[in-house]
């Protein structure tokens, strides 16, 4: 493992054999069962990142007597077996499409503890959250605040609304996903007056109930200022309208965001410090506005399913090339790439690795973890030691893997998507199963 532990699922343990093991299972029989690339879930571990968020902040929040929510982001990963774990830890879900929304509902959530976001949403899509009662419909545009009246005085139903709001924070580890700032696809701004306006329309609509309002500022964020900043913003908003309409907007949603680790050189930003940090953000604010407390939720998705996830890859070639400044590295090739993982090529995302079927006494040598697709960008690891012996046949482990793998995985080079196995105390559960060549075969229309 990484000579940092935290960056592994807390159940990760070496066996006396040198192969790694997660959840009680033998990464080298996972591996035989199912086959590699595998995304390995350990669901304990992932369950009990739920729980401590609801817990953390439902403590910070209790010391003002007031309430919290939080809502698991769905696309960090979802599957119907998750939406049901997320369900029994007593949090809700937060969806982005009518994908998601179906996966949500057969893992046994209740429509009223579902979120559905989007800043496009289909009519279709539209329409089937009315149809089954979703407790939340966050608005992202004007223009989306007709389409959603037209089709609730359609179906004679009240849509639950809340206004997307571009608060103008920047925060997030890379430009794609920062979410708050004003030149970008997601939110209404607040500094334009369109906020404002989203407020009023909603407010004043016979088949629209204005909740509240939502902002996400962004993605892999380590700056506790970055959510008081917003924090406070929104709730200078809800101040302001409460002021001009007379109505104070029951909920806000602050969104997610929260870092965690990739490699031993990062930290994750500390749940408890985020939830003491923002709920007296929010107190103060409510202290110099005279406004009574909101009901505040959050949504936690990459700091959940992140690090309880690991991918397992089976080495193929090896070779050694000579560099510029006279040293040498060896590129280690495995049986998948960026089409299990998106995000180093997409993101410069930053990961570790570690030879994961067996012990090494070898010196280890600088070595690049790569992938088997037509793109010399296909880089999963840039710079990490590994032993020099590592040779074709050998399991190589990735960790922090168990947000935006899976659900950002595709067929490039009609390379087959893996499954995703849950692990727990010696048993497995297929969460997801591998793509086969038939299945592409079957998606095609042969001439």
């Amino acid at each position: 493992m990484d000579s940092d532990g935290s960056v592994w699922p807390a159940s990760t343990t070496r066996r006396e054999d040198g192969g790694l093991e997660v959840g009680g299972c033998e990464i080298a029989a996972l591996a035989a069962e199912f086959g590699t690339p595998l995304y390995v879930v350990d669901e304990a571990d992932f369950r009990a990142r739920a729980v401590a968020f609801r817990t953390a902040f439902g403590e910070a929040f209790a010391r003002y007597d007031a309430t919290v929510d939080v809502f698991y982001a769905a696309k960090a990963f979802l599957c119907s077996r998750v939406a049901s774990w997320m369900k029994k830890e007593g949090l809700g879900i937060d969806v982005a499409s009518a994908g998601e929304l179906e996966l949500a509902l057969r893992g046994g959530m209740p429509p009223a503890r579902i979120t559905l976001h989007g800043n496009n949403k289909s009519d279709a899509e539209i329409a089937r959250a009315l149809e089954v009662g979703v407790g939340r419909i966050v608005v992202d545009s004007l223009e989306e605040i007709g389409l959603l009246w037209e089709e609730a005085e359609r179906q004679g139903v009240v849509a639950p609304v809340l206004i997307r709001v571009t608060t103008g924070v920047h925060a997030g580890g890379h430009e794609y996903i920062a979410t708050a700032h004003e030149d970008q696809k997601f939110g209404l701004s607040l500094a334009s007056g369109a906020a404002a306006e989203a407020l009023s329309l909603c407010h004043e609509s016979p088949f629209l109930k204005l909740l509240g309002i939502h902002t996400h500022i962004g993605s892999q964020i380590q700056s506790l200022d970055a959510f008081r900043e917003s924090a406070e913003r929104m709730l200078r908003l809800r101040s302001d309208f409460a002021e001009a309409s007379g109505f104070e907007v029951p909920e806000v949603d602050l969104g997610g965001g929260y870092a965690i680790a990739y490699t031993s050189s990062q930290e994750a930003l500390p749940i408890e410090d985020a939830a003491t940090a923002i709920a007296g953000t929010v107190a103060e604010a409510l202290a110099a506005s005279g406004g009574s407390w909101p009901r505040v939720s959050i949504e936690p998705g990459r700091a959940i399913a992140g690090p309880a996830g690991i991918t397992v890859y089976t080495v193929g070639v090896t070779k050694t090339v000579r560099l510029e400044d006279g040293g040498e590295r060896r590129y280690i090739a495995i049986d998948g790439g960026m089409s299990d993982n998106m995000r180093p090529i997409t993101y410069g995302a930053e990961y570790t690795a570690t030879l994961a079927s067996r012990e090494s006494d070898a010196e280890p040598v600088r070595s690049r973890v790569v992938g088997k697709h037509c793109e010399s960008g296909d880089i999963l690891v840039h710079e990490v030691e590994l032993p020099g012996d590592v040779a074709h046949g050998d399991l190589l482990a990735i960790p922090a893997t168990g947000a935006y793998g899976r659900v950002m995985a595709n067929n490039y080079n009609a390379l087959p998507r893996p499954a995703v196995v849950a692990v727990k105390k010696g048993k497995t559960q297929l969460l997801i199963r591998r793509d086969t060549i038939e299945d592409q075969l079957a998606w095609d229309v042969a001439p």
